[in-house]
């Protein structure tokens, strides 16, 4: 789970990974393609954008392709699409590392108009290596697995189309915790304590913590509050069988499944995690004061 300095090899196969039909990220994948083929670097590009650049003869394959084939994948579009990439890429042993073209950035450090010199560095082993764990939330229905998906930042539950308030128990280890009305909850990884758990008011979470926390989604009661628990735990929700609409768990808001009254729904931290790759200078503390607009020091 913690940063630290690594002295690998330099990398040989880059995967590069981009979001299709977007101006910005197309530039950015010819610029990178351009100029690792010129490092004699090996460059397998993501099946879905390879016709987008101006190159013959170029080498693709899927996700799950780049995944086994690569010793680093490059990733260019914004937090969002890193986290469709990330939920595939962390089933394999493959370092990763982001190029912004999106917002915020929490997870993706290159800049698209400088990353020639960062990115030679890293490409020479001069980098830091971060783990990031993963949720998998499963549905079970009536003691039957019926859907399951993982989560690099959070795993949400909610009505299925409207606002309604909702009931639900929560169980940690199989120990009772609390019961719930409210609009749901999130269940938040510390690297997704940044996105939509930040926004409801939870707390910021280090990357190096082994922990999850959950959050009340605008709870029926004044006395419900976040809480932060070991990662290792196991968490149950049972749903009420008395609510009136159907519900769903929402994985990085890119990944919904259905949830009924009466179902459970169980959290776990996943056994893969998602080798994040920074230039040497990466700072945590530094990306919230450039991202979250925190002042500087004052002497």
């Amino acid at each position: 789970m913690s940063t630290q300095q690594t002295d690998f090899s330099e990398f040989k196969t880059i995967g590069l990974i981009a979001k299709g039909q977007h101006t910005g990220a197309q530039q950015t994948l010819q610029s990178l393609y351009n100029f690792l083929q010129k490092k004699g670097l090996t460059v397998i590009v993501d099946r879905r954008v390879a016709c987008e650049l101006n190159n013959n003869n170029v080498e693709s394959n899927s996700l799950v392709g780049i995944g086994k084939s690569c010793d680093l994948a490059i990733v260019i579009g914004g937090d969002g699409y890193m986290l469709g990439a990330a939920r595939v890429l962390s089933r394999f042993d493959i370092a990763v590392i982001g190029v912004n073209r999106g917002n915020l950035g929490f997870l993706t450090d290159l800049d698209p108009d400088n990353f020639e010199a960062p990115l030679s560095e890293v490409l020479a082993g001069k980098y830091l290596v971060e783990k990031r764990f993963l949720l998998e939330a499963k549905i079970y229905s009536h003691g039957h697995l019926k859907s399951c998906n993982t989560a690099v930042n959070e795993a949400v539950l909610h009505p299925d189309k409207i606002a309604h308030m909702i009931e639900f128990e929560v169980y940690v280890d199989d120990n009772f915790m609390l019961n719930q009305r409210a609009d749901g909850l999130i269940i938040s990884t510390p690297t997704g304590s940044t996105a939509y758990s930040l926004s409801g008011g939870g707390p910021i979470l280090t990357p190096n913590l082994d922990a999850i926390s959950l959050l009340p989604m605008f709870p029926h009661a004044l006395n419900s509050r976040p809480i932060v628990i070991d990662a290792n735990s196991t968490v149950r929700l049972k749903v009420a069988e008395t609510n009136s609409t159907e519900m769903q768990i929402s994985c990085d808001s890119h990944v919904n499944l259905s949830v009924l009254p009466g179902d459970e729904v169980i959290i776990t931290k996943t056994v893969h995690q998602l080798k994040l790759v920074h230039p040497k200078d990466y700072n945590y503390f530094h990306v919230l004061q450039n991202k979250l607009g925190w002042g500087n020091k004052f002497f």
